[in-house]
């Protein structure tokens, strides 16, 4: 008998059994591919399927997790939050995502790149919270 919260040996073969086959899981997900890191999707960009992708969840032959982000899709989720729900890595949905925008059956929204207004957006909101700050807080007369 094992000592309570020690794993038996039977057990501990059951865990590296699972181990071993989620790591091996996103490899075969993504076939061995991965994303360019410079051709990544932010992780905030939209995506939402398509119509056509949408008609295509009748057809038996989407593959679980495809099946699972065209599902997700039906509504604008970015590719974060998909990921979360799918409890995926985010780099493996980003090659399904990428694959599903290929076919056609994922809308991907992509984020403005980030310029200069950033600066100026950050000064404001910093000037905002100072003149709160000096005014008492909200409430404060």
């Amino acid at each position: 008998m094992t000592e309570p919260g020690r794993a038996g040996p039977a057990e501990q073969g059951r865990r590296d059994a699972v181990e071993q086959v989620s790591a091996v899981r996103p490899f075969l997900l993504t076939e061995g591919r991965v994303v360019d890191g410079e051709q990544a999707l932010p992780m905030e960009t939209q995506l939402v399927a398509t119509p056509e992708a949408l008609a295509q969840l009748e057809q038996p032959h989407l593959a679980f997790e495809r099946r699972a982000i065209i599902e997700t899709c039906r509504v604008p989720v970015s590719l974060a939050e998909l990921a979360a729900r799918l409890k995926l890595h985010l780099n493996v949905v980003r090659v399904l995502v990428g694959d599903l925008h290929t076919r056609q059956l994922l809308t991907v929204h992509v984020p403005r790149a980030a310029g200069g207004s950033d600066l100026d957006i950050l000064r404001r909101v910093i000037d905002g919270l100072r003149a709160i700050h000096t005014s008492g807080g909200p409430g404060h007369d």
